[in-house]
C-alpha cells in the first residue's frame, strides 16, 4: 500500500526546480501542439483533396487511437532506457510526421502523418512524470505539476495561432515544415540541456524480472486510476468538439461567441491549473477529496447550463467557468497518481494510467456524436455531468486505498 506524500527532505534550489518544470513543461506544449496540426487544416483538405469530415475525423481516431494503445505500454520503454532517449525519439517523429504532411497528395499521406502523430505523442505522460517525479523536490510538485498542466493548455492555445499565422503567409505546407523545424528546435534546446533532465533507468536485474516489470498491473488502484482519468477526460472531449454547436442550437448564439465561450473554457481552466498547484501543495495528504470536491461542482455547473435556466450570456460564462473548476483538480490528480505508484514503476504506471486520457478523447466523440445526431442536446450536459460524478466516485475510491 502505498503512503501519502511527505515534504521533510530539504527541497532543492528554485532554480534547478524552476528550470527542470521550464523544460518538461516546454516537451508537454510541443505534445498538445502536435494534437490540432491535422484538425486546424481540415477546411483546406476537404477544399484540395476533396475528402470529407468523417474521413478527416478519423485521422483523429486513429492518432489517440495509437497514442492511447501505445502509451499503456510506453512507460516501460521510459524506465528502460530512460525518459531522454524516449523524448528525442518522440519529438523526432513530430517532425517526421509534419514533414509527410507537407508533402502529402491525398489521404494516404494524411493517414501517415496521424499515425506518425499518434506514436509521437504516446509516450509524453510517463516521459514528463518520470522526470518531475525525480528531479524535481517534492515539496514544488505540486506547482510542478500546475505547470506541466498549464504548458499543454498553452500548447493548444499556440497552435492555431502558429499555423493559421504562417499558414496565410507561406501556405499550410510551409506551415507544416516550419513546424518540424519547431520541433527540432525543441529537441535540441532538451538535448544541451539534458544533464538536468536525466532519469535513473532500470537495473540489468529488473529488466529479466517479467513479473515484477508487470505487477502492477495487478493492482487494482492503479486501474482505478485509469478509468478516473478516461472518465474525466469525457468533459475536455464534448467541449472541444461539440461545444460550439450545443451554444449555437441550444441558445442561437453566433459562431464567434461560441468560438468564445470555447477559448474562455481554455483560458479558466489554465487559471484553475495555477490555483490547484497551490491547493495540491497544501492539501498533498487529501488529493483525493480535493479531486472529488472538483468533479461535483464542475457536475453542478454543467448541469445548470443544460437547464437552460441561464440563458445564453449565463450558459457561456458558467460553462466557461466550469473549466476553472476542473483545471483546479489537475494537479491534485497528478499527485494522488503518484501517492499509488510503486517504487521504480513511474514510468510504467504513468504509461498505463495517462492512456486513459487518450482513450476518452479517441471514445467520447463517436458516443456523444450520436447524442448529437439524435438532438438531445440539453441532455448531453446532463450525460457528461454523470461522469463526472462517476469519476468523483472513483477518485474516492483510489483515496481508500491511500494510508493516511
Amino acid at each position: 500500500m502505498s503512503t501519502p506524500l511527505t515534504f521533510s527532505s530539504p527541497p532543492a534550489p528554485l532554480k534547478q526546480d524552476a528550470q527542470v518544470i521550464g523544460l518538461v513543461g516546454m516537451a508537454h506544449a510541443s505534445s498538445h501542439f502536435s494534437h490540432l496540426l491535422l484538425p486546424l487544416v481540415f477546411p483546406m483538405f476537404v477544399k484540395e483533396f476533396g475528402l470529407s469530415y468523417g474521413e478527416l475525423a478519423f485521422l483523429m481516431t486513429i492518432f489517440f487511437a495509437l497514442s492511447g494503445s501505445i502509451q499503456a505500454v510506453s512507460g516501460w520503454a521510459v524506465d528502460r532506457w530512460g525518459a531522454l532517449t524516449v523524448m528525442y525519439t518522440s519529438l523526432s517523429l513530430f517532425a517526421g510526421a509534419c514533414v509527410v504532411a507537407s508533402v502529402s497528395q491525398g489521404y494516404l499521406g494524411l493517414l501517415a502523418a496521424a499515425v506518425l502523430f499518434g506514436l509521437g505523442n504516446a509516450p509524453f505522460h510517463p516521459i514528463d512524470f518520470t522526470i518531475l517525479n525525480q528531479r524535481v523536490s517534492q515539496a514544488r510538485l505540486g506547482h510542478a505539476f500546475s505547470v506541466h498542466g498549464l504548458t499543454g493548455n498553452l500548447g493548444w492555445a499556440v497552435a492555431p495561432l502558429f499555423m493559421v499565422g504562417l499558414g496565410g503567409v507561406i501556405g499550410w505546407r510551409g506551415a507544416y515544415l516550419a513546424s518540424a523545424v519547431l520541433f527540432v528546435v525543441i529537441a535540441l534546446c532538451l538535448f544541451v540541456n539534458r544533464h538536468k533532465l536525466s532519469t535513473q533507468i532500470m537495473a540489468k536485474t529488473e529488466r529479466v524480472d517479467t513479473a515484477a516489470n508487470l505487477s502492477y498491473l495487478k493492482s487494482p488502484v492503479i486501474w482505478f486510476c485509469f478509468g478516473f482519468f478516461l472518465l474525466s477526460t469525457v468533459i475536455l472531449s464534448v467541449v472541444q468538439n461539440f461545444s460550439v454547436p450545443l451554444l449555437q442550437t441550444l441558445h442561437h448564439v453566433s459562431l464567434e461567441a461560441a468560438t468564445l465561450t470555447l477559448s474562455a473554457y481554455m483560458v479558466c481552466a489554465g487559471v484553475g491549473i495555477v490555483v490547484g498547484g497551490f491547493v495540491a501543495s497544501q492539501a498533498a495528504a487529501y488529493t483525493d477529496r480535493v479531486v472529488a470536491c472538483c468533479m461535483v461542482v464542475g457536475a453542478a455547473m454543467l448541469m445548470m447550463c443544460g437547464s437552460g435556466w441561464l440563458g445564453p450570456e449565463g450558459t457561456m460564462v458558467v460553462l466557461a467557468l466550469t473549466g476553472f473548476a476542473i483545471g483546479i483538480g489537475s494537479p491534485s490528480r497528478d499527485l494522488m497518481v503518484k501517492q499509488v505508484t510503486p517504487k521504480g514503476a513511474t514510468g510504467r504506471v504513468y504509461g498505463l494510467v495517462y492512456s486513459g486520457f487518450d482513450a476518452g478523447f479517441a471514445l467520447a466523440p463517436l458516443a456523444f456524436g450520436v447524442l448529437m445526431d439524435k438532438a438531445w442536446y440539453s441532455e448531453i450536459f446532463f450525460v457528461v455531468a454523470l461522469v463526472l460524478l462517476s469519476a468523483m466516485c472513483v477518485a474516492l475510491a483510489v483515496g481508500q486505498r491511500i494510508s493516511r
